[in-house]
C-alpha cells in the first residue's frame, strides 16, 4: 500500500524578536479558482516565528479553511501566498503544487522447500 500527499512549508520569522508575541495570518489562494484559505497562528512573547504546512490537516485543531469552513485540498496548479502580522503583508511568494501519482511494482520471490 502506498500513498503520496504534496505538502508546502511556509512561515514568519521575528529575527531579531522585536515584536513580542503577534498574529501571524497565512492567505493562500488558489490562482485556478480565486479559492482563498486562511490559517491565523499565534506566536508568544519569547517564540520568533512560526512554520505552517499547507494544507493542513482537517484533524489538526488549526487548520487552514476557506470562507465556508472547508479544508483546503493539495490540488494541482499555481498558488499565491502571503503571511500578514499586524494586519501588514510581512511575507509572501508563490507555489506549485504538481500532479502526483503512485507507480508500484510487485515483486515476486520464490519460496525455497
Amino acid at each position: 500500500m502506498v500513498s503520496t500527499t504534496p505538502y508546502i512549508k511556509l512561515g514568519v520569522l521575528d529575527k531579531y524578536n522585536a515584536l513580542g508575541g503577534f498574529a501571524a495570518v497565512f492567505i493562500v489562494t488558489n490562482e485556478k479558482n480565486g479559492q482563498e484559505y486562511l490559517l491565523t497562528k499565534q506566536v508568544a512573547k519569547g517564540e520568533n516565528g512560526v512554520d505552517v504546512f499547507f494544507p493542513t490537516e482537517p484533524s489538526d485543531p488549526e487548520y487552514f479553511k476557506n470562507m465556508q469552513g472547508l479544508a483546503a485540498q493539495p490540488t494541482p496548479g499555481r498558488y499565491h501566498w502571503e503571511c500578514r502580522v499586524n494586519g501588514k503583508k510581512a511575507v509572501g511568494g508563490f507555489f506549485m503544487f504538481p500532479e502526483v501519482g503512485n507507480d508500484i511494482t510487485v515483486v515476486g520471490g520464490s519460496a525455497s522447500r
